[in-house]
């Protein structure tokens, strides 16, 4: 499963570099019209946007720390946390900076650039860091598996929320999804090597 993980990581890091290397040229433009005509005006789906603003994914955020540090001493978790949801959104506002992608022209006034987007990388990075957290104190496979279902689809959601709401292209989206669970996997992959090393240092 963990093997899973690490290579759709990578597969989502070789994804936005892809996108960041090609959404310029209008490769995706036929791909934005088109996720714009189907989804513009979904009521109920741009609702969801307001599950990734910055205050709820911080206050989230912070919740997962404190658990963490009360209930379990796990202070390697709550570096997780940070590495995720704090540094995961100064890595957004950066790669904003640097690709500076203007909004569709229906973004109700946002003067920020879309590409990548928050709400989409912001949502994976919160929503799969706390069913890591979770799933881990359940023992069942199955209920296992609809943890990490239900944080898949409600990511997948929030994301398309910004198309619906015409804040940004689905591109910007996509590239989103990509950035956040590239860091994601990246974050899993040093926090289990830092678990193994320190479980067999104590039974040495």
């Amino acid at each position: 499963m963990k093997r899973l993980l690490y290579l759709l990581g990578i597969i989502a890091l070789i994804g936005f570099i892809g996108i960041g290397f090609t959404f310029a040229d209008g490769t995706f433009g036929e791909v934005d019209r088109q996720a714009a005509d189907l989804l513009t005006g979904i009521g109920l789906l741009d609702v969801l946007s307001v599950l990734a603003d910055e205050a709820v994914v911080f206050i989230v955020g912070i919740a997962m720390i404190v658990y963490l540090w009360l209930r379990r001493r796990d202070y390697r978790g709550m570096l997780f946390v940070f590495l995720t949801v704090g540094a995961g959104r100064a890595l957004n506002q950066g790669l904003k900076e640097v690709y500076q992608r203007e909004r569709p022209d229906f973004s109700h006034g946002l003067d920020s650039y879309g590409f990548p987007s928050w709400h989409a990388m912001g949502a994976v990075l919160y929503l799969l860091t706390a069913a890591y957290f979770l799933v881990g104190s359940l023992g069942s496979r199955t209920a296992q598996g609809l943890v990490w279902l239900a944080a898949a689809g409600l990511a997948i959601a929030i994301g398309l929320s910004r198309v619906s709401g015409g804040e940004q292209y689905f591109s910007d989206v996509l590239a989103g999804w990509c950035a956040g669970f590239a860091l994601f996997a990246a974050v899993t992959f040093w926090y289990e090597m830092r678990e193994r090393s320190f479980k067999r240092a104590h039974t040495q």
